[in-house]
């Protein structure tokens, strides 16, 4: 009786192994498979609400990032250079228009002139990259 009993939960218990392996193992990862964003349930990403009592500058930050970060939601390639490029161009634009904000609304001169040179500065970045891009078929 004790033998029958013994083989009876050895037996169980390696079924019961068994099949948490196969439920826990990891599946693997297709190799570099392109991602649908649109797909994708951003929800949890969501930009907060502009509050109504949200100063001219605030409100256009907040636009500019709302933006910004939907236009870096690329459908992404698998190919590491063109995601990059593809992602940090709507950056820079992001860049763009917040240091306009700050020209059209700031008051500090020194944070002024820094505003005009990120603009110079990602302009020729942007265009950089756009030209990176039609050079390999993108």
């Amino acid at each position: 009786m004790k033998s029958a009993l013994a083989v009876t939960l050895t037996a169980l218990t390696l079924g019961a192994s068994a099949t948490l392996a196969q439920t826990t193992a990891t599946p693997a990862a297709p190799e570099a498979a392109p991602m649908d964003h649109a797909a994708m349930d951003h929800s949890a990403m969501a930009e907060p609400a502009i509050p109504e009592d949200a100063t001219p500058s605030t409100r256009a930050y907040m636009e500019a990032m709302d933006k910004m970060h939907g236009d870096m939601m690329i459908d992404y390639t698998g190919d590491a250079d063109v995601d990059f490029v593809k992602g940090m161009i709507p950056h820079h634009q992001g860049a763009i228009d917040m240091a306009k904000i700050v020209l059209k609304d700031g008051k500090d001169a020194q944070i002024r002139k820094l505003a005009e040179e990120v603009i110079k500065a990602q302009e020729a970045e942007i265009e950089t990259m756009k030209a990176w891009l039609a050079a390999h078929g993108h």
